[in-house]
C-alpha cells in the first residue's frame, strides 16, 4: 500500500508539473508564432504599398530597379527579399517581378503564385515564403516575402522549449522521487503505528475472547443453553472473526503482502471453496449455479485467492434475497483470470458500489445486524485482488441484482 501511495504521489506531482510546463511551452510558441507573423505581415503591407505606388514603365510590369527603402527601419530594407506576380483576368496572362530576390526565377514565381491562388484566405505560408493576395481592378497581385530567418527562429524556439521542457521534467521527476519519501514519512510512520496497534490489539483481544468462549462452554455444560448464552456465543464468534480479519488486512498492507506466490490451479482452488458453500446455499433454499472452466492456472497465493472467493460467496449467500439466485463463474481470457459472483438481492436503493470495498462500510446496517457481517470482508477481497495485480469491482444497477467481478 505504501509503495502504491508513493507511486500515486509521484504520478500526481509529475502530471501537474507536466501540464503546467506543456501549457507554458505552448503559450510561448503560440505567442511567438503570432508575433512573428504579425511583423511579417506588416512588412508585406509595406512591400504591397511600395509595389502599388511606384509608377511602371511601359516595358516593365513592376517597380523600376533601385534600392527598396519602404520600411521604417533602414537596415531592414537591405535584408528584405520579395517577388511579385500579377495575374490579368482579361487575357489570363501572368507577369512577374523578381528584381529583389535571386533564389527565385520567373517560372518558380508563377508556380508559387498559382499555389497561393488555390489557398483560401488572403494570407498564408508556402515553403519559406509568406504571401498576401490583393485584387486591384481586373488584376490579382500576389506578393511573396522570404521569411526563412523568421521561420528558423520559430523552429529554434520550438526546439528550445521542447528541450527545456524535457530536461525540466527529468529533473523534477528526480527531485519528486527523492523528496516523496520524505514527504510521506509522517504518513508512513502513522500507518506503521496503526498496523502495529492492530496487531497488538488483536493479540491482546484473543486471550479474553478465548477465556470468554471457554467460560461460556462451562456455563452451558452446567446450566444448559439459553438465549443469553446463545447471544454471548454469537457476539464472541463475531468478535473473533473481526479480530482475524483485521490481522489479515494488516498483513495485506505490508510492502510484500504475499511473499509465497506460486503457480497453482485456480480452477481446483475455486472448486474447493464452492463445495463448502453449496450445502449452505442449499440449506437456505437458494439456487446456486457454478461455471468453472478447467485448467485455469495463475501465479499467486492460493490461500489468499481462496479467502477472497470465500468472502464473495459468503457475501452472496448472506445478502441474497429469500430463495434467491447465486451464480459463480471462472474463466480465462487473454492471459487473465476472470471471476464473477452474481446474486439477486433486495436493496431499498442501489448501494454506493465505489464504497462497498471500504473498511466497515455498510449499505444497510439493519441487514448486517441480521446477517452478522463485520464490514471488513470486501475490503479483504479488494486487498487480495490488488496484491495479485488485479482489480475488483461491483455492479448493482437496480438494487435487485449485484455482480462482483475480479480480473487478475
Amino acid at each position: 500500500m505504501l509503495k502504491k501511495m508513493r507511486i500515486r504521489v509521484i504520478a500526481s506531482a509529475m502530471l501537474a508539473f507536466s501540464a503546467v510546463i506543456i501549457l507554458i511551452a505552448l503559450l510561448v510558441n503560440v505567442v511567438n508564432y503570432y508575433d512573428v507573423t504579425e511583423r511579417v505581415d506588416q512588412t508585406l503591407s509595406y512591400v504591397l504599398k511600395f509595389e502599388e505606388s511606384v509608377p511602371r514603365k511601359p516595358d516593365k510590369e513592376g517597380p523600376p530597379p533601385g534600392p527598396f527603402m519602404a520600411l521604417p527601419d533602414l537596415e531592414s530594407n537591405y535584408m528584405t527579399r520579395f517577388f511579385v506576380v500579377r495575374f490579368d483576368s482579361a487575357d489570363k496572362s501572368a507577369s512577374t517581378y523578381t528584381d529583389y530576390i535571386v533564389s527565385i526565377d520567373e517560372d518558380e514565381a508563377v508556380s508559387f503564385a498559382k499555389k497561393a491562388l488555390e489557398k483560401n484566405g488572403e494570407r498564408g505560408y508556402i515553403g519559406d515564403y509568406r504571401f498576401v493576395k490583393r485584387q486591384v481592378g481586373d488584376t490579382t497581385v500576389v506578393v511573396f516575402l522570404n521569411v526563412s530567418r523568421e521561420l528558423q527562429s520559430i523552429r529554434s524556439l520550438r526546439n528550445l522549449t521542447i528541450a527545456v521542457a524535457g530536461v525540466s521534467l527529468i529533473l523534477v521527476f528526480i527531485l519528486v522521487v527523492i523528496f516523496s519519501r520524505r514527504a510521506l514519512r509522517p504518513i508512513i510512520h502513522n500507518i506503521e503505528r496503526q498496523k502495529q496497534f492492530i496487531t497488538d490489539a488483536s493479540h491482546e483481544l484473543k486471550t479474553p475472547l478465548t477465556s470468554i468462549s471457554t467460560s461460556l462452554d462451562v456455563i452451558s455444560m452446567d446450566r444448559g443453553e439459553d438465549e443469553w448464552t446463545e447471544n454471548i456465543r454469537n457476539q464472541t464468534g463475531r468478535m473473533t472473526k473481526l479480530v482475524s480479519e483485521l490481522v489479515t488486512l494488516s498483513r495485506l498492507d505490508e510492502e510484500i503482502p504475499l511473499p509465497n506466490k506460486e503457480n497453482f490451479s485456480v480452477s481446483n482452488a475455486a472448486w474447493e471453496i464452492v463445495e463448502v458453500y453449496q450445502p449452505q446455499a442449499k440449506a437456505k433454499e437458494k439456487k446456486f449455479s457454478v461455471d468453472i472452466k478447467d485448467d485455469i492456472s495463475m501465479m499467486g497465493d492460493k490461500n489468499a485467492i481462496q479467502q477472497m472467493l470465500s468472502v464473495l460467496l459468503d457475501n452472496a449467500i448472506r445478502y441474497s434475497d429469500e430463495k434467491g439466485e447465486i451464480r459463480f463463474s471462472l474463466f480465462g481470457k487473454r492471459n487473465k483470470v476472470y471471476m464473477e459472483v452474481f446474486n439477486t438481492c433486495q436493496f431499498d436503493k442501489p448501494p454506493d458500489v465505489d464504497r462497498l470495498f471500504d473498511r466497515f462500510y455498510r449499505p444497510d446496517d439493519s441487514r448486517d445486524n441480521k446477517t452478522g457481517g463485520t464490514g471488513v470482508g470486501l475490503a479483504i477481497a479488494k486487498a487480495v485482488a490488488e496484491a495479485h495485480g488485479g482489480t475488483i469491482s461491483a455492479i448493482c444497477p437496480s438494487g435487485n441484482t449485484i455482480t462482483f467481478k475480479v480480473v487478475i
